[in-house]
């Protein structure tokens, strides 16, 4: 086998696209020998015609693809109009404004003029990150979220700068990390996941948290893991100086020498930087070197998910991790943090023992179970957690409440798109009976917002069956089987396998699916 030396499921580490020999880096590199580099230094190697955006940094991209052991000293003639114009144009019309007030719209209104200003400063040195303001939205257990929104230029700078160093890490970043990487989602996370399960020994499921990853990364820690590949202190200052510029609060602006603000532009790269080398190399160099059995890996930003052939690998892991996570100022939730039995095998292991069914597991606002087919096979379930659902549904009521005499077509157009957005994400095979129910409350909802409405009002379920039929979309399931996707996504994975592929790769059709109409119990039960 080609990669017989890699001990986890390979359907865990993505495919890379080969190298492009021969053609110069755009970049000027040097062996990475400490933190200072000489940005005035210059390079025959180095490109003289920058280009398009787009093509300057598909040429980062080639240079950190070919010298991995370098690092770049001239990257801040990359934060040019263009580019700042561009990320202008990546930003939301509707997004929240930071504590100097403004808006896209009004920044759009002189965007020349404006960039060709916020250039200026950024280049000379007088450009200055204006605190971030803090607000909180609610979690679904109750608790609320801190989230630091910036101003609008420092989003355009943060913009900017962050394409620029993706460029660089996106050819770093190892195979199992998911979040916030471009072409990457959570459905791809839960895809490899499964198939990582499905495919390979795994009897053990370590469910891992971070407690407060954004509000505990170390600043200084940080910056050293930036310097491994970046020698343009230019670059090192404007990253400083979002990081002290601070959360602005009741009026009073606090400064740390820990976190990223969760919220802004930059801080999923940051986070994604920081995790990289603090756990991403670490557990793959354990994998190859310790783990006695198969071992697969997912991580989703602070959300990580480590399969296990072997109790004792897992258990060496956790706590070798726990001492890996220390040294880098984190720390794993001890509540939130769970080694289950969970796999092909639980449900016997388990029943032999004289315990009870498999314990099941969250990740990314699903469920997982240890289930079968309707021939026996083993099989993961997935379901939309409940305690999110609830939340979504009382969301949902408070602003029918709200909105409880606008007329119904207005009503039923918001309700479109809230029930479509949910579909979009929860619609996954085996969750069809969750969305069912999701879209029965919905109904529901509906229909008593409108009985409120009057006293003479009588809103039967006949008519508000109606009217969600006309203006709500019929549950389905609208992605495919996990293996069918992965597969195609992930060639790699196939050719450990000679080129064959699995049966149970379409073992289901990855077509639209309608799913079942409400059950009766339902309509009777909430009548």
């Amino acid at each position: 086998m080609m990669y017989d030396h890699e001990k986890s499921d390979p359907a865990i580490v993505a495919v890379k696209p080969t190298n492009k020999a021969g053609q110069p880096a755009a970049e000027l590199v040097e062996p990475r020998a400490g933190a200072e580099g000489n940005v005035s230094q210059q390079s025959t190697g180095r490109a003289q015609y920058r280009g398009t955006v787009s093509q300057a940094l598909a040429r980062i991209r080639q240079a950190a693809r070919q010298r991995k052991k370098e690092k770049f000293t001239a990257l801040f003639h990359h934060v040019s109009i263009d580019h700042l114009a561009e990320a202008f144009s990546e930003l939301k019309e509707n997004a929240a404004a930071g504590v100097d007030g403004l808006t896209c719209r009004d920044y759009e209104q002189h965007l020349e003029r404006n960039l060709e200003d916020l250039h200026a400063r950024v280049h000379r040195g007088a450009y200055r990150a204006l605190p971030s303001r803090r607000v909180y939205i609610p979690k679904p257990d109750g608790r609320q979220r801190p989230i630091a929104v910036a101003a609008l230029e420092d989003k355009i700078v943060q913009r900017a700068t962050a394409a620029v160093l993706s460029a660089i890490y996106e050819e770093d970043f190892l195979g199992f990390s998911y979040g916030f990487r471009p072409g990457r989602s959570t459905h791809d996370a839960m895809d490899a996941l499964m198939v990582g399960i499905t495919s390979t020994k795994v009897n053990w499921i370590l469910d891992a948290d971070i407690r407060s990853f954004f509000d505990t990364v170390s600043q200084e820690w940080l910056i050293k893991f930036v310097e491994h590949r970046v020698g343009d202190r230019r670059i090192i200052r404007l990253i400083q100086k979002w990081l002290k510029a601070g959360v602005l609060e009741d009026g009073i602006v606090t400064v740390s020498d820990k976190g990223t603000g969760q919220g802004s532009v930059i801080s999923p790269l940051l986070a994604n930087l920081y995790l990289h080398y603090a756990f991403d190399l670490w557990a793959e160099r354990w994998r190859r070197r310790e783990a006695a059995g198969n071992m697969i890996i997912v991580r989703y930003a602070d959300d990580l998910i480590v399969g296990f052939e072997h109790e004792t690998d897992a258990r060496r892991f956790l706590d070798e991790m726990r001492k890996r996570l220390q040294e880098f100022a984190l720390s794993l939730h001890s509540e939130k943090t769970r080694l289950i039995e969970f796999g092909r095998f639980a449900v016997e292991n388990r029943k032999r023992r004289g315990l009870g069914k498999p314990e099941t597991f969250t990740f990314l606002g699903f469920t997982f179970i240890c289930g079968k087919t309707r021939r026996g096979k083993f099989q993961i379930k997935r379901k939309s957690r409940r305690d999110r659902m609830q939340a979504k549904l009382q969301a949902i009521k408070q602003e029918l409440r709200r909105s409880i005499h606008q007329p119904i077509p207005q009503q039923g157009r918001w309700l479109q798109q809230v029930v479509t957005g949910y579909f979009n994400y929860h619609a996954v095979p085996t969750n069809s009976s969750t969305l069912t129910a999701f879209l029965f409350h919905v109904t529901n909802l509906w229909r008593r917002t409108l009985r409120q409405r009057s006293q003479k009002d009588w809103t039967t379920w006949e008519r508000i069956k109606r009217l969600a039929d006309d203006w709500l979309p019929k549950p389905r399931i609208l992605h495919p089987w996990p293996a069918s996707r992965f597969a195609v996504r992930h060639p790699r994975w196939e050719k450990l396998w000679g080129g064959r592929r699995r049966s149970w790769h379409l073992h289901r059709p990855h077509e639209l699916m309608e799913v079942a109409p409400w059950p009766k119990s339902m309509i009777s039960a909430e009548a």
